[in-house]
């Protein structure tokens, strides 16, 4: 369990640092693990901003993986997903390589998991809806935290800095 709790700490804190070095304005609150989107309804309150849904995605082959932000209430529907990148069919990826690609456990899902993926191996997927938000939430790659971000400085600073670019789909509402 310490090992466990040292490791978090670790990758927490690197996205932090990461952060701090981008000039990414950010704030953070600490609470109890949250690792459900109704868990997260609750924090949201606290943190003045939207808690995302972070998908982790994979084609049938195990070949091509993605990470999807959508908002919290819409429904995810692969067919409008698949469609939108091309690709047949879409499941949700191990967590050997949620771990492998991402540094991250299952409940922890995040696009600041993106500072590990040094391989460029997930394609970030946006759904539009985000766009037009200021600011939004997600965790810092542990589910003990979240941080308040806006978009701008996920686009703008934080995805050049990590090598990766992104995708915008319109995924239906429900």
């Amino acid at each position: 369990m310490m090992e466990a709790l040292e490791m978090n700490s670790g990758v927490e804190s690197a996205v932090y640092r990461l952060l701090d070095r981008i000039g990414a304005d950010y704030m953070k609150i600490e609470h109890e693990p949250a690792d459900t989107m109704e868990i997260c309804a609750g924090i949201e309150r606290h943190l003045g901003a939207p808690i995302c849904k972070n998908l982790f995605l994979c084609n049938r082959q195990q070949t091509d993986f993605y990470l999807l932000m959508i908002p919290a209430g819409k429904v995810f529907k692969t067919k409008y997903l698949s469609s939108q990148l091309g690709c047949a069919r879409l499941s949700f990826a191990s967590e050997e390589q949620m771990v492998e690609y991402l540094g991250i456990r299952p409940g922890s899902v995040s696009p600041m998991g993106l500072m590990n993926d040094r391989g460029g191996k997930v394609r970030l997927v946006i759904d539009r809806d985000l766009l037009v938000l200021d600011t939004f939430g997600c965790h810092p790659c542990v589910n003990t935290s979240t941080v308040r971000l806006s978009m701008s400085d996920l686009i703008e600073k934080f995805l050049p800095a990590v090598g990766h670019g992104y995708t915008v789909v319109d995924l239906a509402g429900e």
